[in-house]
This record gives structure tokens, sequence and C-alpha cells, in this order.
């Protein structure tokens, strides 16, 4: 498989272990539209590849994604065709995600934020030092978690939970999220690479048809779920994207202010 149309996304080979990596690390890996329709690519183009035994996904420097980037959200608030293309790309990566056999393992340092926290919750195991930052603050900016957050959170830590962050958008640290089952494990920052680096040797040298498997037959009923709930977040997201309290929560980032919300 030939990766050299990525632009936005690095990919690099290592015998049977592939790393991809968000490659913006001056605004801290946040998504454009560049690295938004890869996404949408990446992951159908991996499971056309048979020389992949697992994936590394991770962000470049001291982040791994402070989430859609506010210049591009801006944008999108006047332009409905580019919206509906945004929430489309949000569901093929979602449900690209779940139909990949080989397992993903996330490596999180920093801010892991909106579509960069749903990104990394989708992985098969994700290890993040005891700092990072998880948090899917969609209802800040007045929009509905419709990328992946309403799916995979209520999956992994119950629902009252999840309702906790989703409905607030609150963070949460690494060592907090692994206390409670969000993620796999917090790891020092001296010691993350080395515990994904041997991760990912085990699983390219095990047996791959039936890590596979067993993958696709946990994430079946998982798929169940998320097939219920993917088209009507990402539906909501769309209205919300075009709604004044939208308009408002981006101005007063950009402004750094805050928001007061009209519910309209």
């Amino acid at each position: 498989m030939d990766y050299s149309s990525y632009k936005g996304l690095k990919i690099e080979r290592n015998g049977r272990i592939l790393t991809v990596t968000i490659d913006r690390p001056e605004v801290k890996n946040a998504v454009n539209p560049l690295i938004h329709g890869e996404f949408s690519r990446i992951f159908g183009d991996i499971a056309q590849d048979p020389d992949v035994g697992v994936v590394i996904l991770t962000g470049a420097g001291q982040a791994f994604s402070a989430g859609g980037d506010i210049g591009w959200l801006a944008a999108l608030q006047s332009d409905p065709a580019a919206t509906v293309a945004a929430i489309e790309n949000d569901r093929r990566i979602q449900n690209s995600m779940l139909d990949l056999e080989v397992p993903v393992i996330a490596r999180v340092v920093g801010p892991a934020v909106g579509l960069g926290c749903s990104l990394s919750l989708f992985c098969d195991f994700v290890y993040a030092t005891p700092d990072a930052r998880f948090a899917d603050p969609h209802v800040s900016v007045g929009l509905v978690a419709g990328d992946g957050g309403a799916v995979i959170w209520p999956q992994l830590i119950g629902y009252a939970r999840a309702k906790r962050y989703l409905l607030t958008g609150d963070p949460i640290t690494g060592a907090e999220a692994a206390a409670i089952g969000l993620i796999t494990e917090a790891v020092p920052l001296d010691e993350i690479d080395a515990r994904v680096q041997a991760m990912a040797e085990r699983l390219a040298a095990g047996a791959t048809n039936a890590i596979k498997w067993t993958k696709a037959s946990v994430n079946a009923g998982l798929k169940v779920t998320a097939n219920a709930i993917i088209d009507r977040a990402a539906a909501y997201e769309n209205l919300t994207m075009l709604m004044e309290d939208h308009r408002i929560a981006v101005a007063a980032f950009q402004n750094r202010s805050t928001p007061q919300f009209t519910g309209r």
C-alpha cells in the first residue's frame, strides 16, 4: 500500500507496525480540512494493506490533538455544504475505525480534545501520560458530540459517568481516565514509548488472524450500538453547527471571552 498521498498525516512503516502521526505540532495537531479528509480514508486504506499487523496512532510534539481547528469551525458556519461534508467524514471515520480488524494503539501525550479524544478512545489500546488531558467539549462550543463521543464514552465507562463529562465538556486527566477504565493505562512520559512499542511488537508477532477476528467479534456488538447512535448524533451536530449558540461560542473562543448562550 502506498501512503505517499497523505500530507497532514505522517505514515511510517516499521515491519508490520504502521505509525500514523497527526502532524501539525505548531497548533497542537488541531484537525483542519486536510487532516479530517485524510482520517476519513486512512483506516480504509490500512484495511486493504496485508502487510500491516498493528497500528500506532499518535500526535507530533507535545499533543495528541487539540480537536477541530477553530478557524475551520468558523468557516463552516457560513457554508452548509461544507458542514454536511464534514459531518459525512465524521461518520466515515467512526465506521472505518470500528470496521478495521487490525489492532490500533493510541499513544497520548498532552491534550486529546474533541475529535482528537474520539480518535484516541476508538483505539483498542490507549496509553497516556498521567497528565494527558481527555475532553469532549462539544457542548462548550454549542455542538452535539457527533464525532464519536456519544458512541464510545458510555461503552467504556457507563452512561452515568459518560454523561458527567459529555454534558459538561469537562476534561479528565490520563491518570483519572485509567482509574475509571476510560483508557488502558497511564504511563510516565519517560516510559510511554517503550510501553507502546512493546505492545505493538507483541501484537505484530502474534497470531494475526486470531487477533484480528477476536477484535472483529468484540466490535460486532459495539457496531450494533454505534449504528443506532452515529446517524442521529451526526444529524444533531449538523443542526447545531448552523445555530446561533455555536456562532456565539466560536466568537467567544476567538476573543478569549466567556460565551453567553441564548438557547438558539
